[in-house]
């Protein structure tokens, strides 16, 4: 049993979805892991991590749409606005989805379905910088 940690910077350019998933595809190969646990967590509050369809990019052009509009741009709705329009906007997404995801890796692959891409779902409209962590358990 063998334990690793990497870190993925990913600077946005703003609210949208940045794939990452050759990325860490990438280092799963380089590192030749076998069969383990793999733990994906976004360091940040105001981002979140999903796993979603990487065919058509209309399905993340609609997922950004909806939920501007499930969770509205407006700091009459909210009492924690210090950083902006997008400050408790962004906090209410990213509680909505995924901060954190949990991948199984089997015969050196990471188990994802055909169509299924690792996201960083960024919610603010200013660009960041963003660290996302990788920890593997297994062989």
């Amino acid at each position: 049993m063998k334990q690793f940690f990497h870190e993925i910077i990913i600077k946005t350019k703003g609210q949208n979805l940045y794939d990452f998933t050759e990325k860490t595809k990438d280092w799963v190969s380089t590192k030749k892991f076998c069969n383990g646990i793999l733990s994906i967590n976004v360091l940040h509050t105001s981002a979140s991590l999903i796993i979603q369809e990487n065919a058509d990019p209309d399905v993340l052009h609609d997922l950004k749409f909806f939920f501007n509009k499930l969770v509205p741009m407006d700091n009459n709705l909210y009492k924690h606005t210090m950083e902006g329009i997008d400050d408790m906007p962004a906090h209410i997404k990213s509680a909505l989805t995924n901060s954190h995801l949990i991948l199984s890796i089997k015969n050196g692959k990471i188990i994802l379905g055909t169509w299924q891409g690792l996201y960083l779902f960024e919610h603010r409209l200013q660009p960041q910088k963003r660290i996302i962590s990788h920890h593997f358990i297994g062989e």
